[in-house]
């Protein structure tokens, strides 16, 4: 995930779409499997995505029960990677074999349906029933066709720094820590408090108060009629980050640029916002907080932020060794496996139910229950409607909040800014 997810949000001011290909390798052969075909030529399947979605283990895999398959894994920066397989969409050509592309941007890239390999042509008709049925429906065109399967969804929770929170007199139980904050108003006081106590920051960044609070809103950026209406959710979220940074409590760092990479690592936060798929990040960047981490609940109840979906482009070279590597990728074993390893939730329920998610403890994270934590939140989701320009727009409101947190803008001026780039975004002529 994200997801972070899946995801860097704010460093392309109009990012258009987002490209995640991936290659793979299975353990089992599946029909019309051409790369276990004796005698077929060498493959390489090119793919793109961000953050960690646990390939490595997943192409070794895949590669060992296929020789003929070779995985070229291309992990780039969230908002490039959707750009630029938008740009190759357009030139033609270029297109990685797999994409991952993000929930925020599904919307736009099924609207072009057929630049992408319609699933439900390759037997991917059978999926339909194991997943969430708002997730199915998220990559499904308009006229029918099915243009991803999903990876995972990002059920929200809070990450929090057990230590740190010794240190400045607050508890360290998860369900204690979850019961100092039912609302954001909570947490922003937890935070005054913490930052009193410590005089360090403790959340990471405004940004990332703004997109779990907006997942928790009835509508987001756009309505079901693709109007923007910024007044509704966006106004709560936006308001509640800024509000979060003129309390002093945030670290306003970058998400996932290389300075908040080193804010983890030098302890310049106490708290972030961890949608299922943050996990992976978490671990990954500071290895030796093992144990340090724990999840709490996230204020304000629930919420998706987040969530990718493996999407072949129709102009690639290898389209049917791309779907067989997909179908094998989202099968049960291999979405464990990416849960176990970097925490992203499968978008599968019966796998909620499953002993190995469900009784899963993360080691990394004080041995945090994480398939019961996560499991829980992504039954119940209510997912927004997402418009074709969700994605940009979202960049570009995520944008503003960085100038404020880097003095660039004033607080009392903001607003009226991430209106303005916003409906900049909105009338711009669809890609």
């Amino acid at each position: 995930m994200e997801r972070l997810g899946r995801r860097g949000f704010l460093t392309v001011a109009a990012a258009l779409a987002a490209t995640l290909v991936v290659s793979g390798c299975s353990g089992e052969k599946l029909e019309g499997d051409s790369s276990n075909n004796k005698g077929a030529g060498a493959v390489t399947l090119k793919v793109n995505f961000w953050g960690d979605m646990g390939l490595d283990q997943l192409k070794a895999k895949y590669e060992a029960a296929h020789p003929n398959v070779k995985i070229v894994l291309n992990s780039g920066e969230y908002n490039a990677q959707h750009e630029d397989l938008q740009k190759k969409l357009i030139a033609g050509s270029g297109v990685p074999d797999i994409s991952a592309v993000d929930e925020g941007f599904i919307i736009q890239f099924r609207s072009q349906a057929d630049k992408f390999v319609n699933y439900l042509d390759k037997g991917g008709a059978e999926f339909e029933s194991r997943y969430l049925p708002w997730k199915w429906k998220q990559s499904l065109s308009t006229d029918g066709k099915q243009i991803g399967l999903g990876t995972d969804v990002g059920g929200l929770a809070i990450a929090y720094r057990t230590d740190l929170f010794q240190k400045a007199g607050l508890p360290t139980d998860r369900e204690a820590v979850s019961k100092l904050w039912t609302t954001w108003d909570d947490f922003i006081n937890v935070g005054k408090r913490y930052t009193e106590k410590t005089g360090k920051k403790f959340v990471d960044s405004g940004t990332n108060m703004f997109n779990p609070v907006l997942a928790q809103q009835p509508a987001g950026f756009y309505n079901e009629q693709e109007q923007l209406t910024m007044d509704g959710g966006p106004k709560v979220a936006f308001d509640t980050s800024i509000k979060a940074i003129q309390a002093g409590i945030s670290a306003n760092l970058v998400s996932f640029q290389p300075g908040w990479d080193q804010g983890f690592k030098k302890d310049q936060f106490a708290v972030l916002p961890c949608p299922a798929w943050m996990l992976g990040h978490i671990q990954k960047t500071a290895p030796d907080q093992k144990g340090k981490w724990d999840i709490a609940t996230v204020p304000g109840g629930g919420g998706n932020w987040g969530g990718s979906f493996w999407t072949v482009p129709a102009a690639g070279k290898n389209v049917d060794a791309a779907v067989d590597f997909v179908k094998w990728l989202v099968q049960p074993e291999q979405q464990i496996e990416v849960f176990k390893t970097v925490g992203n939730l499968p978008s599968q329920p019966a796998l909620y139910k499953d002993p190995a998610v469900l009784n899963f403890k993360h080691e990394f994270m004080n041995n945090a229950p994480t398939g019961q934590i996560f499991a829980s939140t992504a039954e119940n989701l209510k997912p927004q409607f997402l418009g074709k320009k969700n994605g940009p727009t979202r960049v570009a409101v995520e944008n503003v909040i960085t100038r404020v947190q880097q003095g660039k803008l004033k607080p009392e001026d903001a607003w009226a800014e991430a209106v303005k780039e916003a409906e900049k975004v909105a009338k711009s002529a669809q890609n």
